[in-house]
């Protein structure tokens, strides 16, 4: 291990495989090359929706933190920003962070989504999530990558059902998935009774690609009626 010194003179230990990567106007998040690592989607998902003074956020499946904390530099009024990440490894780096770059609003609690207590039932204005897409084909995949891919310790329905939960009447779960799973997640968002009321499709960057994952924001309470915007095109770049 070898220390960084952070903004506030702390000391701020990177492990093996870890390294400090650019997050947004001169932050820096910890990423470790042997872990999970966060892709331009979660940039994407960050920036979807805003937040302003009265909204309370919270980040499921946070991993290292990549999409609440990009969503904190691009939404500095917001009242406060909660990480729940069940892996200690990937909430470590989320702390480190945290303290490295001075997200003073932020709190990482490392739980299962299942087992988030009840003093944060009705809470959060707003829940991003990035979750795992893929339900198979995870056998020969190590535990702490399958968990962030698979659903190998939660499924849609779970992370649907305790967003419903956390969220105030009219708050928003944000939450992106593989295109081809639309049918499903619209079908288990109503279910949960979180109505969708926004959609994204975003496909490559070549041209005439099809979409491969989609955005949703869906509100607790909401009525009837959604919004298709046009498909966004990932190029991998902007993180602004």
């Amino acid at each position: 291990m070898f220390s960084f010194a952070g903004k506030f003179m702390e000391d701020i230990e990177l492990g093996d495989g870890e390294a400090l990567e650019e997050l947004f106007g001169g932050k820096k998040i910890i990423q470790n090359r042997n872990l999970y690592r966060f892709t331009s989607d979660s940039v994407m998902l960050s920036k979807f929706v805003r937040g302003g003074p009265r909204d309370v956020v919270a980040d499921f499946c946070s991993g290292c933190g990549i999409v609440g904390f990009h969503f904190l530099c691009l939404n500095p009024s917001i009242k406060s920003l909660t990480l729940f990440e069940m892996q200690n490894a990937l909430s470590s780096m989320a702390e480190r962070t945290k303290k490295l770059d001075g997200f003073d609003k932020a709190t990482v609690v490392t739980t299962r989504l299942q087992d988030i207590g009840p003093e944060y039932n009705e809470t959060f204005s707003i829940i991003l999530c990035n979750p795992p897409y893929e339900t198979e084909g995870f056998e020969n995949v190590p535990p702490s990558l399958a968990a962030c891919r698979f659903e190998t310790t939660i499924t849609l329905k779970e992370i649907s059902d305790v967003a419903f939960s956390k969220l105030r009447c009219g708050g928003k779960l944000v939450i992106m998935n593989r295109a081809r799973r639309l049918a499903e997640l619209m079908y288990t968002l109503k279910g949960s009774g979180l109505e969708p009321k926004r959609l994204q499709f975003i496909s490559g960057g070549g041209k005439d690609e099809r979409p491969y994952l989609v955005m949703c924001e869906a509100v607790k309470g909401g009525g009837a009626g959604i919004e298709i915007l046009p498909t966004k095109k990932n190029d991998g770049t902007s993180r602004g």
